[in-house]
């Protein structure tokens, strides 16, 4: 009783609010007892119920660890939950501060307070302070802004004038003049989450929650800037699937990527697929499998997977292939028995940008498969962009992604 009064007097979820209309669920004479569709009744009103039932003796079977068996809940209840359960690991380990670009969006104050409660980041949001606090009374979520997390106000900050002073220094020589630099870091919520990484007031960043993947991009490279001998930013998205999680890149960024930038991002995306504690599994996909055609993808995918194999050896990296070889083994195996692939790819790298979006929304529209990302790889200081989609826990995921970048940016710092 008292774990679903608890859970009635918490703030309501995103998931619950949809389900009711978008209707806002508070505490009181209309909501006194949970809604039947709020997640949370699984993962914390079980673990309480066997945990009563424990200390009366009724269970006749204890559970020995009632915080695993709350984690194989949120794993039922969030099919992400799996295979994002290292990166939340890592990242509570130390947590990071994250700044999100549209602070006051319903879905990022869910995001933020999951990420508060969670231990999972520190979040920083960027947005008027009057419309931020009011919007979280409106949604009930528990926690004071200004308190419990910062509060950019892009219409009333001290770090103006050196922020954009900073970014003016960025871009004198690309055609912005102080005044436009003045009027851009005033109205651009983008260039002030970038800015705030750069100048060290934040560790990572997301944006992206509106507008368009490209708009968002031009100003997080402007100020963010390329990693060390990278050509191009590109952009790994994970597919969480009933087969188990595939990851595809480049699906938001590089339109027609040269041999040497698939070798490139391939590199990078199997780092990242690393991160998850999964082995990457890495398919080069093309209209041609093994050499069966002439075309200028193939020959293209066939040229990077040979660098792959000479400077890169300790990949599991094969290709040019199909996507159904890719995926198949038994059939893999019978076309090109000598493949250096062992089971089923996890990572396919696509050609061009065409066949990589394309292919993206194909399989997570016709299999329900659950989005995480898209991950921004090759920028120097973490940032990530997401897509006006993303659900509030699409962001939590997000967010921790960036911890993971934020934390590894930090040791090579020797922070």
């Amino acid at each position: 009783m008292h774990a679903i009064a608890d859970l009635a007097k918490g703030a309501s979820s995103e998931v619950v609010a949809a389900a009711y209309g978008g209707q806002t669920l508070r505490f009181g004479a209309e909501y006194i007892i949970p809604k039947p569709f709020d997640p949370r009744l699984i993962s914390q009103i079980c673990p309480a119920i066997a945990k009563a039932a424990m200390d009366s003796g009724v269970a006749t079977r204890p559970i020995d660890d009632l915080d695993a068996y709350a984690n194989d809940l949120d794993q039922f209840v969030f099919r992400t939950g799996l295979v994002m359960k290292p990166i939340f690991d890592k990242a509570c380990e130390d947590p990071k501060r994250v700044v999100f670009a549209e602070g006051e969006d319903d879905r990022v104050l869910f995001a933020a307070k999951v990420l508060i409660d969670d231990g999972i980041a520190t979040p920083i949001l960027i947005g008027r302070p009057l419309v931020i606090s009011h919007r979280a009374r409106k949604l009930g979520l528990e926690f004071v802004p200004g308190k419990d997390f910062e509060i950019v106000n892009p219409e009333d900050d001290d770090r103006y004038r050196d922020y954009w002073e900073t970014y003016h220094g960025l871009m004198a020589r690309k055609g912005v003049s102080p005044d436009s630099a003045r009027t851009i870091v005033r109205t651009n919520s983008t260039v002030i989450a970038s800015l705030m990484v750069e100048k060290g007031d934040a560790d990572a960043m997301i944006c992206g929650t509106y507008g368009e993947y490209k708009w968002h991009l031009n100003y997080v490279e402007q100020v963010l800037g390329l990693c060390s001998g990278v050509r191009e930013t590109s952009a790994l998205s994970l597919l969480v699937l009933e087969r188990g999680p595939i990851f595809m890149c480049d699906t938001y960024v590089s339109e027609n990527p040269t041999a040497d930038e698939i070798v490139d991002l391939t590199v990078r995306a199997a780092e990242k697929v690393s991160d998850f504690g999964l082995e990457p599994r890495i398919a080069l996909i093309a209209t041609s499998t093994f050499g069966s055609s002439q075309n200028t993808n193939a020959l293209k995918m066939r040229a990077a997977m040979e660098r792959l194999h000479n400077e890169y050896p300790n990949l599991q990296v094969e290709g040019e292939m199909q996507p159904d070889v890719a995926l198949n083994e038994e059939l893999r195996k019978r076309v090109f028995p000598e493949s250096k692939l062992d089971g089923p790819a996890n990572l396919l790298v696509m050609p061009c940008l065409d066949a990589a979006n394309t292919a993206f929304h194909l399989a997570r529209s016709l299999s329900g498969g659950l989005h995480v990302g898209p991950i921004l790889i090759g920028v120097d200081k973490p940032g990530h962009i997401t897509t006006p989609s993303v659900s509030s826990r699409g962001l939590v995921n997000l967010a921790a992604v960036a911890v993971i970048d934020a934390q590894v940016k930090a040791s090579q710092s020797g922070e």
